[in-house]
């Protein structure tokens, strides 16, 4: 490896397969391929990269704060590094997943990055109503919940996207067709032409749905977006089943009650957490449906692994 001071900074603002779009402090873009056999680069990452021609080799990641990420039995998908939030964007229809939902923010909190969930399309009354009722108890653990209504967006909606987007370097994450396609072009516009450019440079072909994209929302590069394939399945492989209750806040609050250290918060006597668990439940208790989503969870992660 040559010696960092021969080496220059930048920023993976693309990633596909075995190329990645690195960008350098003054805004330049240049295709990177990261060294080794196996790439551990993912947009998000400060690099240090050597040039070559007009192409260059990264030859170290520096540390991350964060990495928000999911894990099956198969394989790990790596989102994107050093993020300030994750927005989580669901629709009021189709039906989201509450269990889905649920694993993403259980993903979030592991890393300690900040979660904001986004329902879409209110302007479908009476479905809407229903999807903002089952996510009250998210607004109870003092998620910030945010209603949009993307297919009619203006200036309005805009603005109120970039109050909680300021400043930072966001996720944007979500079920394919919840509309994420929509929020990025509404808040970056031009996001589709840059993106065919990006796909176009590293040979790929694809579309924003099969790769990590980096956008800056502001001239002055202080708010970006990093929009995300759209996911079916979220594993959660890389939690351990102890830990998963401290991922989830409504039942993190309740766990200095358990008579034992080592409660599961399934069964056991004295449980802080079963005793709060309500199927009607008020600000402070649990809801019957988070705790079954916490039960086949904690039930998921107990399984041996076979990897």
């Amino acid at each position: 490896m040559a010696s960092t001071a021969a080496l220059d900074k930048g920023l993976v603002v693309g990633s596909f397969g075995r190329h990645c779009l690195v960008e350098t402090p003054e805004g330049q873009r240049v295709i990177c391929h990261p060294r080794g056999k196996k790439s551990q680069v993912v947009v998000g990452d400060r690099v240090l990269w050597l040039p070559s021609q007009d192409e260059g080799t990264v030859e170290k990641v520096e540390q991350r704060r964060n990495l928000f990420y999911r894990q099956d039995e198969i394989r790990t998908k790596s989102f994107a590094a050093n993020l300030d939030q994750v927005l989580i964007l669901i629709a009021a229809e189709p039906e989201f997943s509450e269990s889905q939902l649920a694993r993403a923010l259980i993903a979030a909190e592991a890393e300690r990055i900040r979660p904001i969930i986004a329902l879409n399309k209110s302007d479908l009354v009476e479905p809407f109503e229903r999807a903002w009722s089952r996510l009250l108890p998210y607004q109870h653990m003092h998620y910030g919940v945010l209603p949009l209504c993307l297919r009619l967006s203006g200036d309005v909606d805009r603005a109120h996207l970039l109050k909680h987007l300021q400043g930072k370097t966001t996720l944007v994450l979500g079920p394919s067709g919840a509309g994420k396609s929509t929020l990025i072009n509404l808040l970056v516009p031009g996001a589709l032409a840059e993106t065919n450019e990006i796909s176009q440079a590293l040979n790929s072909g694809k579309h924003t749905t099969t790769s990590t994209t980096w956008y800056w929302v502001d001239e002055a590069r202080t708010t970006a977006l990093i929009d995300s394939p759209g996911f079916q399945e979220f594993g959660l492989n890389h939690i351990d089943p102890m830990n998963l209750a401290s991922c989830m806040p409504d039942l993190r609050a309740h766990t200095d009650n358990c008579r034992f250290y080592n409660c599961t918060h399934l069964h056991e006597p004295g449980c802080g957490v079963m005793a709060q668990v309500k199927a009607e439940p008020g600000p402070t208790d649990i809801s019957a449906r988070r705790h079954k989503i916490y039960s086949d969870l904690f039930a998921e992660l107990s399984q041996p692994k076979r990897y």
